[in-house]
């Protein structure tokens, strides 16, 4: 895999850095000059665009937007001007051609993803259809694209299939399970673009819905977003063998940092392939103290992202709360030299057990590894609101199919002993049959809140 911008593979870090830096006062002084929100925040801190000249400058700088303050940003707007794309609105409304939201799972929906003429005909469209291409897809083809549309996030993907010659069969999720299986079966797509919870839903529901295994559906490829999965060995090996395709796991939260995993049968992570459209591979925070740590080999974050070409909606020092391990050395299957990111959870879904800080994703991997003696999801039992656990963590996890309950206690132990070596953490485990939980047709929580 290269960067998507060709100068960009001969250029030095530094000469990257500086084309950044170019581009970032750029993004800062159209942010400051066409925004009152922006305004107020650089004047808040007693900073100017014009006083920052380097990145380490920028990232002296106060985070400047959370979930929180969008939501805040947007409720503004909607009473002072009639609009819901928030006072950080910088384009003007007639100039705006997409706008879709994020899912709203945790709470008011954000119009994170509204984008002017320019934007979704030029580099956006343009970024995914780069993405698409280095994940197998070829003008001509079909590609089945399952998720909850409307007015999501999702939605700005399309323009990305068509600008590079394929054709998108949209099915939206809520048809259900049989319905965007009978699509594949109709219209023959050789990718499947969705959820990883919902790919894995259709392994079960295949059979009863439509008689056959999904791999017998021909695809050639998943792409993979939106929940953890392509990251975990075990969960990436299943569904490539039920699929009988090659699994991509690919990523574009609200800042538009882009990122792809490359073909390999081992997860090297996202690689981040247009560092001159976003800042967030080299933006990181400390979750909890909200300090600066630096995007070195193995350092472990919060993404702050910063747009550096954006016209509608850019986003300034904004902490979304992926939490990310950051990988600098070349990639050893495709020698991408660019920063690559490993998702390592959600600043919100943190738990704390005994003063321990884990991530449920972390938890679930840990089990995964023990397929198939279990089917790999969890739910973890909060019986307060968190972050924090009263001891011990109660966990349930499905047992594989098959499997006797002679041998829960001993694969009980194993799994206790994984978690304590890993996490530092003991959990009282309960058992459940195979496939006990819904196969949600969008995004699957791991948490079971006792306490609602």
């Amino acid at each position: 895999m290269r960067y998507k911008n060709e100068i960009l593979n001969f250029m030095t870090s530094e000469e990257i850095k500086a084309l950044q830096e170019e581009k970032l006062l750029r993004q800062l002084t159209y942010c400051y000059n066409n925004s009152d929100y922006y305004r107020k925040r650089f004047n808040s801190c007693g900073a100017l665009p014009a006083d920052i000249k380097t990145l380490e400058d920028f990232r002296k700088l106060p985070i400047m937007m959370t979930k929180q303050d969008e939501r805040a940003s947007q409720t503004e707007s909607l009473e002072r001007y009639g609009h819901p794309f928030g006072m950080h609105l910088c384009a003007r409304l007639e100039e705006l051609e997409l706008t879709s939201t994020t899912s709203g799972t945790s709470g008011t929906p954000t119009f994170t993803y509204t984008f002017s003429r320019r934007e979704i005909n030029g580099p956006v469209a343009d970024l995914w259809a780069f993405l698409f291409r280095n994940s197998g897809i070829m003008p001509g083809d079909r590609v089945l694209f399952a998720y909850a549309l409307g007015i999501y996030a999702t939605s700005m993907l399309l323009w990305g299939i068509r600008r590079m010659g394929a054709l998108p069969i949209d099915v939206d999720v809520r048809a259900g399970a049989d319905s965007i299986l009978q699509y594949a079966q109709l219209t023959r797509p050789v990718t499947f673009a969705t959820t990883p919870s919902l790919a894995e839903h259709m392994i079960l529901r295949a059979p009863k819905s439509i008689g056959k295994e999904v791999g017998e559906l021909g695809f050639r490829s998943l792409l993979l977003c939106g929940e953890p999965g392509p990251g975990i060995p075990e969960v990436k090996q299943r569904l490539e063998k039920a699929y009988g395709a090659r699994v991509f796991d690919y990523w574009s939260p609200g800042g538009l940092v882009f990122g792809l995993a490359c073909d390999s049968d081992e997860y090297h992570g996202l690689h981040c392939f247009a560092p001159d459209y976003n800042l967030a591979q080299d933006d990181l925070i400390d979750p909890i103290s909200r300090e600066p740590i630096e995007s070195t080999h193995g350092a472990v974050g919060e993404l702050v992202h910063t747009s550096l070409d954006r016209d509608a909606c850019p986003v300034i020092r904004y902490a979304y709360g992926d939490i990310v391990e950051v990988l600098t050395e070349p990639c050893p299957n495709c020698g991408f030299t660019g920063k690559r990111l490993k998702i390592v959870g959600r600043s919100d879904d943190m738990l704390i057990v005994k003063g321990v800080n884990f991530y449920p994703a972390a938890m679930r991997e840990i089990i995964s590894e023990f397929a198939p003696l279990v089917t790999g999801s969890i739910k973890i039992i909060l019986e307060v609101p968190p972050p924090r656990i009263i001891p011990p963590l109660k966990i349930k996890v499905e047992y594989g199919e098959g499997v006797d309950s002679n041998q829960l206690p001993d694969l009980e132990k194993k799994i206790k002993e994984a978690c304590h070596r890993k996490l530092n953490i003991n959990p009282q485990i309960s058992w459940v049959p195979p496939y006990t939980f819904e196969r949600m047709l969008r995004k699957t929580s791991m948490f079971e809140k006792a306490y609602e």
